[in-house]
């Protein structure tokens, strides 16, 4: 496993192995009794399905890292980083593509925001990056490999996710694409 780096964003598609990196990452700090890991969980339970997805992922984490502390925070990660961060702290934010999902398409539709909004919370994210105490990893899909989305609002969502993603590959210390369980570092 690779040292940990300041800030990590750990990209690729849906059971590449991202969470399972994030997972393996923490578990390396945390072998460090002096060292603390927080995660904080971006998804909200739209459905039965999600619902049951969510629980199942808190079950198989507390029982992988059970000394990591979940925090729920489907919006403000920015703050949420701010206020857990510390030198001894892991953070890891799981994950990026839900997050932006929450923010153009949340469950109550008058909680919508702009694509500037949008912007304004990634440079939010940037500037916690560069300020963060301690390191930092971030779960996000790739999700712009595929077909061109035939819909004007899937368009308009591949888009954010890649400029979601480019910002902060430009920002994070270290860049892992994650396929078929195997990481190729990027950056």
């Amino acid at each position: 496993m690779d040292d940990i780096a300041h800030s990590e964003l750990i990209l690729g598609g849906q059971r590449s192995g991202k969470s399972h990196r994030a997972e393996l990452l923490s578990s390396q700090w945390l072998s460090d009794a002096c060292h603390s890991a927080v995660m904080i969980a971006t998804a909200c339970a739209w459905d039965e399905e999600m619902r049951d997805r969510i629980i199942r992922h808190q079950s198989d984490r507390a029982q992988r890292l059970p000394t990591m502390m979940t925090v729920e925070e489907p919006v403000n990660i920015a703050s949420a980083i701010e206020k857990h961060s510390t030198e001894k702290t892991l953070i890891v934010v799981d994950c990026l593509t839900l997050w932006l999902t929450n923010l153009l398409m949340p469950l109550n539709v008058e909680d919508t925001v702009s694509e500037q909004e949008v912007l304004l919370a990634v440079e939010r994210l940037v500037q916690t990056i560069e300020h963060a105490p301690g390191p930092v990893v971030f779960v996000s899909n790739e999700i712009g490999l595929g077909v061109i989305p035939m819909g004007a609002g899937v368009r308009s969502f591949v888009d954010n996710q890649g400029r979601l993603n480019h910002y902060l590959a430009r920002v994070c210390e270290r860049v892992t694409l994650m396929t078929a369980g195997l990481p190729l570092r990027l950056k």
